[in-house]
């Protein structure tokens, strides 16, 4: 298809919008978000013009984006989405509906990742039923037991772009040195979750005085950043690329940012909940906000905002997770963690940049080229990479969003079949308009 995107804001990569560059042609002064108002082409599914129209183009299709923000397709690092045809299809239509054109699913599903024909049953089951990109985690080990390494190179080679244990930590300090050392001779990255299971076992809220208040088992910081200077230590050693999913503490930051400075390879990311909200938000046993990590203090939300700004957090998250609502009410110790979010996860970084007052197109780099340098694709050259920039020659995967309109969240609105979310009820800036996948505009809200 051939492909006229007429008019909107376009989010230009960072050196597009120096002053004095000539990078993608692209007409018309820079806003102070970042943005730069110009006309976008995209044909056989990729950006090849941006300003003027290439010779001898007729589009099949255009869009009229005027009052749109014009954005890379939203990249989600952690969305667990259920297995079943059709439950699989509604929530990737409702990615597709908050602007998600590339999710990447933890192998703690059902079945597991940890065998090839479960990761690509996924695969083509996700491909029959939608344009979203899926990339699979493959489990560390056979079954997320924690003992023996599943079998890693087969799994890469149906698919999966890396390894993880999801939500179960290694209590086995010579398996994760194992498992980091096969990993590294390989040059396949890990993806971890930085959670002592010792200080973790039975906590269902962060230790402080909101869990002392409410009588529930706390968590400590100490169970995140043990297991995150135990990580670094092994990466320092072994030399291994691993990704730390979903920070939570201040302390864990401050590791990150110091692990950065030092030069090791290592990237994190915070879910979407860790951005906003904190424990006091529990109130009175609300089991919507009952995560894991759990929600901590309101001095550790405030340095993973820091963190975002400066570049230590590599990319937000939405950490979708749909679940049953008789799991979801039962009293909050025995509530299942999780919550869902595709479609929150634009609006929700949206609200923040304005808050913290950070530039429009550097805030929605956590959502697409912080992302996407974690999934080890690359960017313009290969029938299976993710379009994470607007640039010619990239994949044509976007985001079209007003982001002056706002919009509540409530069942009615929502694509995903998950009603399990703490942002229930709130209202939040930035609607998707259209989403486009491969230059194909796979999702269109109606007016």
């Amino acid at each position: 298809m051939k492909l006229h995107i007429q008019g909107g804001r376009l989010v230009l990569p960072a050196q597009a919008t120096q002053p004095g560059s000539h990078t993608n042609s692209a007409p018309g002064s820079i806003a102070a978000d970042g943005t730069v108002r110009a006309d976008l082409y995209a044909a056989d599914g990729r950006i090849v013009a941006i300003g003027a129209a290439p010779d001898c183009f007729q589009a099949e299709r255009t869009i009229d984006a005027s009052g749109l923000v014009v954005a890379p397709g939203l990249i989600d690092l952690c969305a667990r989405v259920p297995t079943g045809e059709a439950a699989l299809a509604c929530e990737l239509q409702a990615a597709l509906a908050g602007g998600v054109t590339a999710v990447v699913c933890p192998p703690d599903l059902d079945p597991v990742l940890d065998t090839v024909d479960a990761v690509e049953m996924l695969s083509q089951r996700a491909a029959r039923h939608s344009a979203v990109r899926l990339f699979p985690l493959g489990a560390l080990t056979q079954g997320l037991q924690g003992s023996a390494l599943a079998e890693l190179a087969r799994l890469s080679a149906a698919g999966c772009i890396a390894y993880s244990q999801a939500e179960v930590a290694l209590a086995d300090t010579q398996v994760l040195w194992n498992a980091l050392s096969y990993e590294a001779s390989l040059g396949f990255p890990v993806w971890l979750r930085a959670q002592d299971p010792h200080l973790a076992r039975g906590a269902v809220a962060a230790s402080g005085a909101v869990a002392s208040r409410l009588g529930l088992p706390g968590m400590p910081a100490a169970a995140e950043i043990i297991a995150l200077q135990t990580i670094l230590t092994l990466v320092r050693e072994i030399g291994v690329r691993v990704h730390i999913q979903h920070l939570s503490s201040a302390q864990g930051v401050a590791l990150m940012r110091a692990a950065k400075r030092e030069g090791l390879p290592v990237s994190c990311d915070v879910t979407m909940h860790h951005v906003h909200l904190i424990d006091a938000d529990i109130g009175f046993f609300d089991s919507d906000y009952k995560l894991m990590p759990p929600l901590r203090g309101d001095r550790d939300r405030d340095a993973i905002q820091a963190g975002l700004a400066d570049g230590t957090i590599d990319a937000i998250c939405s950490g979708h997770r749909v679940l049953d609502p008789e799991r979801k009410r039962r009293p909050f110790g025995e509530a299942a963690s999780g919550a869902s979010g595709l479609e929150l996860l634009l609006s929700l970084t949206l609200q923040w940049a304005q808050a913290a007052r950070v530039p429009l197109a550097r805030a929605l780099e956590r959502v697409s080229a912080g992302p996407a340098a974690q999934l080890g694709l690359p960017v313009t050259h290969a029938s299976h990479a993710v379009g994470s920039r607007i640039e010619i020659g990239a994949p044509a995967d976007l985001c079209l969003f007003d982001p002056q309109a706002y919009w509540s969240v409530t069942p009615e609105a929502l694509c995903s079949a998950g009603r399990n979310t703490p942002f229930m009820g709130y209202e939040l800036p930035g609607q998707v308009r259209v989403t486009v996948v491969g230059g194909v505009p796979v999702f269109v809200r109606e007016s």
